[in-house]
């Protein structure tokens, strides 16, 4: 069987997973049913009733059948995933600990988990517990030796160039985003797009497949589709396969893939400053100037390394050592920290190390 991209399959999650080709699939995310339990209608203050999660899909008669249904599920993911792959899978508190138990008994290797903390959560009309404002998220591998992708680069510069945190503020999906029908929402627990564009930012390369076992009304593969990455859905109910559709269809790709992807700095090749001399780039004797207001200076070696004079006498050693040296510091980028003079400007000594970057590709 070849693999149907970007496609919804209809039917019941786990007979479409056993009929894929193994080990065909990139990432799986998944929103299963959360088994809430819930114990009667509840009502606002003004006794209109909560348009919460009543469906079939979210009934079962017992914790042991939800266990079941779990571990069914996710063998038949597992199966599919490709040996790098990786599993995101989110819920609240009725069912996340059982399904992340589920999820180690059966070999997949822990990440992270992910509160989604909701900016705008629905409050508790009874005042008899505090109000439920996240969601968890378990991001983990097929296994303890898979060679997951992760996009850090990507999710600092989303972030203002600062490490990304476990714990993501993002809207419920409300306004237009929401899908209805007759003024009634199309599907009760929709997804913010937001929430999966830095899932699959993060998680996904262009060019990859995404499977999402309980597609719903396609928030995957909306956003799939709009980051270059393939879906494939599989979803049971056809109202819910029609809004997806629809929707999915609207969505534009981006013209310029390459407008998709954030070089990954680990990857890039490594240039020694040594090789900047060789090349002719600074001459030995180029005096170069550390930090922003240039307070320290020191002279380009032919031997690739720096000399600089402190009130402790003469140092000698690379710019990183040297950088760090005349600031008293542990360590430091000497890449960043020691800058060379064109006319009146100071210009970062890396964009010697990047011309070259871009002569080996």
């Amino acid at each position: 069987m070849s693999l149907p991209i970007n496609t919804i399959l209809a039917g019941d999650c786990i007979a479409q997973l056993e009929a894929l080709p193994a080990r065909s699939v990139d990432l799986v995310f998944a929103d299963p049913p959360y088994n809430l339990q819930l114990g009667g209608d509840l009502l606002r203050p003004n006794n209109s009733k909560v348009d919460g999660v009543d469906d079939d899909w979210d009934h079962f008669d017992s914790f042991a059948d939800y266990d079941s249904f779990t571990r069914r599920w996710l063998a038949a993911a597992r199966r599919v995933l490709k040996d790098d792959g990786a599993l995101w899978v989110i819920g609240s508190y009725h069912n996340i600990f059982r399904v992340g138990s589920a999820l180690q008994d059966q070999g997949f290797w822990m990440l992270n988990d992910i509160v989604w903390r909701k900016s705008n959560p629905m409050p508790n009309f009874r005042g008899t517990r505090f109000t439920n404002a996240h969601e968890t998220l378990i991001w983990c591998a097929k296994s303890a030796e898979s060679r997951y992708t992760f996009n850090y680069d990507a999710m600092k510069a989303l972030n203002d160039d600062l490490q990304m945190r476990s714990d993501w503020t993002i809207p419920l999906c409300t306004g237009s985003e929401r899908l209805k029908k007759a003024g009634a929402k199309v599907h009760p627990t929709q997804k913010p797009e937001m929430l999966l564009f830095r899932i699959l930012m993060a998680t996904t390369k262009p060019g990859d497949v995404v499977l999402d076992p309980f597609f719903g009304t396609g928030t995957t593969g909306a956003v799939a589709k709009k980051l270059g990455r393939h879906f494939i859905g599989i979803e049971r109910d056809p109202d819910y396969i029609a809004a997806a559709e629809e929707r999915i269809a609207l969505v534009r790709p981006v013209a310029d893939p390459s407008l998709l992807a954030t070089p990954s700095k680990r990857s890039e090749p490594r240039i020694p400053f040594g090789t900047v001399i060789e090349r002719g780039l600074l001459e030995p004797g180029t005096v170069l100037y550390g930090g922003e207001k240039a307070k320290w200076t020191a002279q380009v070696r032919a031997d690739g390394t720096l000399a600089t004079t402190t009130p402790h006498g003469d140092h000698r050693g690379s710019i990183h050592k040297m950088g760090a040296l005349v600031q008293n510091a542990p360590a430091c980028n000497g890449w960043t920290f020691w800058r060379m003079k064109e006319g009146e400007e100071f210009v970062p000594i890396d964009a010697l190390r990047q011309k070259i970057r871009a002569e080996l590709h």
